[in-house]
């Protein structure tokens, strides 16, 4: 190419193409190549709707090359409209008037009163959803251009609130007002509600490795657009009982949850500080509040109530990034009903017996994820989420002691200061014919630091590893702490408390791969394992992290079945260890294929 030049074209499209022209990849020199043509008329019809070119279409465009002028193998390359492209096609065209329809019904086109607020005009019958709400998630105004773009983020941002079913934005040409340089439209958006009141049951048969099995029941309410203002508000209750089946010292023993939660979701930022909304261009923040109070009455050990409160706000900051952050974060826990064997338990073990004296945990939480998932298409996927969890800070310029040298307390409560913070990274790899194959891989870390008001991090805080969403060879909460072996500590009460610590490390790796129809299988490999950075003396010291920590992972390998329904996952995994850190050294690389596991879940593990 030796050059490229814009034909002559009616005002005033001309001056935009001509812009676009200037800043065209094509460019002397360069071959001359059809596929590079397409995709510049492409661009340049992109550009010029975000302009307000309505009704111009890529396919009025046309290149001719001119090849007369050289000897050599040259050509100018000319850019130009093709015959009889319409008026309405080569002028922008501006938004005369918004019509927002917040309860509109796909049944029903009678007409409806309407409001105006903020330059929109709101129809509804009777308030549905208060405007001055609503109105924050339009970006389409009155007198912009044109933008497909702002059409998809508006669309986009409504569809977040958590109340529609439907989001359709419809634009009409005004043609009593067209001109030779500008175009006028009615937009038009029409937003159908979901259901206002939904009730949702969930029946569980659970089993666990402590021989501990029984049934769930959990009840949600939910009420949608509760104050007219995209509000939704969750009133969750579960009741779950589990019995231990086998037979032993400790058959018999039964354990009762009982659980209530209330759950309120504004869709906007409630703060006592003046937030500009136009901060948030891609999404308006949410902003959420719960309570909740669950009693575990475990017989012939303990009853423990457990009271929460959170408030915090999530959003996102564009397609692949979401923060979460909760500036107040309370748990309490009141230990009661304590009996003679459980209080033994405790003696042998001032760790645990630590961890469930801090009854009060108020702090801050912050959570950033980069999801790169969300493209489907793409080859290399990423995927990162960091965690911070702080606690104790400001409740400790309230506490005072009641004794001397011992734990504070702020109103009569013991409360936990720690750090905790982790990092979960994935890689993906897709490959074979459509992506359908993919090389999944994930590491994890974790720490939590005690200081202050505690010496262990409260037991609801601290890591576990094993389990069909960790190292899969090992039931859940089995793995660890370190090289702990509980077959072999004369005190152990059957599994029938977790294996814990406050650092966590793990790796996986799995090849997944389809089979046919719905159904895909996989072959993968996991390690992993949980520490103490102090040594719990009733874990004998085996639980402490050293340098010699990789000689302390759980290893295993396995094959998985999935079912997999347009992204609705049933998962079976059937795993066996080939490296227990909990026998002795020289033993532990022992493939155990004899004694598998089976784990079932819903999605997959990461």
């Amino acid at each position: 190419m030796e050059s490229l030049q814009l034909d002559s074209m009616p005002s005033p499209i001309y001056k935009d193409v001509k812009t676009e022209v200037a800043e065209s990849p094509l460019k002397k020199d360069m071959r001359f190549d059809l596929s590079n043509l397409k995709l510049e008329r492409q661009r340049i019809d992109n550009e010029l709707k975000k302009k307000g070119y309505y009704n111009f279409n890529a396919d009025f465009f046309i290149f001719e090359a001119d090849t007369n002028q050289y000897d050599t193998k040259k050509f100018d390359l000319f850019l130009k409209l093709k015959k009889d492209v319409p008026n309405k096609a080569t002028v922008p065209y501006q938004i005369k008037h918004v019509n927002v329809y917040p309860n509109h019904d796909l049944k029903d086109s009678t007409l409806i009163a309407s409001e105006r607020f903020n330059e929109k005009n709101y129809h509804q019958d009777t308030l549905f959803f208060k405007p001055k709400h609503l109105d924050k998630f339009i970006t389409i105004e009155e007198g912009d251009f044109y933008n497909p773009n702002t059409s998809k983020n508006t669309a986009r941002r409504l569809s977040t609130i958590g109340a529609y079913k439907y989001v359709n934005i419809q634009y009409k040409e005004i043609d009593s007002v067209f001109s030779d340089s500008l175009g006028a439209l009615t937009a038009n958006i029409y937003l159908s509600p979901l259901t206002k009141r939904a009730v949702r049951a969930e029946l569980q048969a659970v089993t666990k490795s402590n021989n501990f099995a029984g049934p769930n029941l959990a009840l949600t309410y939910s009420n949608r657009n509760l104050f007219k203002g995209g509000e939704t508000l969750n009133i969750s209750g579960n009741v779950g009982y589990e019995t231990q089946i086998a037979s032993g010292d400790n058959a018999g023993l039964s354990s009762l949850e009982l659980g209530l939660k209330t759950e309120l979701i504004f869709p906007r930022v409630i703060s006592p500080f003046n937030i500009n909304d136009d901060f948030f261009e891609y999404s308006i923040p949410k902003t959420k509040t719960s309570l909740g109070v669950s009693l575990l009455d475990r017989s012939k050990l303990y009853t423990l109530l457990t009271g929460s409160a959170l408030f915090g706000y999530s959003w996102n900051a564009n397609r692949y990034v979401t923060y979460e952050f909760n500036p107040i974060s309370v748990n309490y826990t009141s230990l009661s009903n304590t009996t003679s064997e459980f209080q033994e338990i405790l003696d042998n073990n001032p760790f645990l017996k630590r961890s469930f004296d801090q009854q009060f945990i108020s702090g801050l939480t912050f959570s950033f994820t980069y999801n790169g998932m969300v493209d489907a298409g793409d080859p290399h996927q990423f995927f990162l989420n960091t965690t911070l969890d702080v606690a104790g800070n400001s409740i400790s310029l309230f506490g005072k002691e009641t004794e001397a040298g011992g734990p504070k307390e702020f109103l009569g409560l013991e409360y936990a200061q720690y750090a905790k913070a982790d990092i979960d990274f994935r890689f993906h790899l897709n490959f074979g014919r459509n992506n359908e194959q993919t090389l999944a891989t994930r590491l994890f870390a974790g720490y939590g630091l005690p200081y202050g008001n505690s010496d262990v991090i409260p037991f609801v805080k601290q890591y576990f590893s094993g389990g069909p969403y960790s190292v899969r060879a090992f039931r859940i909460r089995s793995l660890g702490p370190g090289t702990y072996n509980e077959d072999n500590d004369p005190n152990s009460e059957g599994t029938f408390f977790d294996q814990t610590g406050n650092i966590r490390l793990e790796g996986n790796v799995e090849y997944r791969f389809p089979i046919y129809s719905f159904f895909k299988g996989a072959i993968f490999a996991d390690a992993g394992n949980v520490w103490n950075s102090k040594a719990n003396p009733a874990f004998n010291g085996e639980d402490k992290f050293t340098s010699n920590f990789l000689n302390e992972l759980g290893m295993g390998t396995g094959i998985g079945l999935r079912i997999d329904v347009q992204g609705f996952v049933i998962r079976f995994d059937l795993a066996a260890p080939f490296h227990d850190p909990s026998l002795p050294e020289g033993e532990r690389f022992d493939f155990q294929f004899d004694e598998p596991v089976l784990n079932f879940a819903i999605g997959y593990s990461f």
